[in-house]
């Protein structure tokens, strides 16, 4: 095979390019690997690349960029039952989504990356969602929204640090008040 087009290689370059920070050659190293795969019919490792290649596009600031290479991953990783990877598409979209400014998308794709993390068993990565989604719906004025995600969040963990469990401790108060 030409070494040019193997995905394996391409990758790695990819993964050494991100580590020191030089997120365009990532990007380009891993959408060439995705496309290499592509060639290959090897749908999921071509959509992983593609992800990945979208978390270095937005990295270097090219947010139309890793919006568009995501076009479709999403599908494929639910076509092959792969719950986690979809919700990471979605979530990868999500945020290029709000680097766009496209904010009610951003917020409608966190909130299916969230409930699907919740549907793959994926605790700690949903909580992670959450409270980006937490943080954009407070961005947005939608105070009792980013409340709401934010308990539902940390409601879904099971060993919270302490930091945490005082977080939802101070979250309940608000909740306990528009119960009386």
């Amino acid at each position: 095979m030409d070494e040019t087009l193997n995905p394996k290689q391409l990758s790695i370059e990819g993964q050494s390019a991100y580590k020191r920070g030089d997120y365009q050659a990532a990007a380009r190293a891993f959408e060439a690997a995705s496309q290499a795969y592509a060639t290959l019919d090897d749908a999921l490792n071509a959509a992983e690349l593609a992800n990945n290649a979208s978390v270095a596009y937005l990295q270097s600031g090219e947010a139309q960029a890793a919006l568009q290479i995501l076009d479709g991953t999403a599908e494929v990783f639910r076509l092959a039952d792969d719950v986690r990877r979809q919700a990471m598409a979605i979530g990868n979209q999500a945020a290029a989504l709000e680097a766009l400014g496209r904010l009610d998308e951003a917020i409608d794709a966190y909130q299916q990356s969230a409930d699907l993390l919740k549907q793959a068993g994926e605790d700690q990565l949903r909580l992670n969602v959450m409270q980006i989604l937490s943080a954009l719906q407070l961005r947005t004025g939608r105070q009792l929204e980013a409340l709401a995600s934010m308990k539902v969040g940390l409601d879904g963990v099971e060993k919270l640090s302490v930091k945490q469990r005082l977080i939802k401790k101070l979250l309940n108060v608000p909740f306990q008040m528009m119960d009386k």
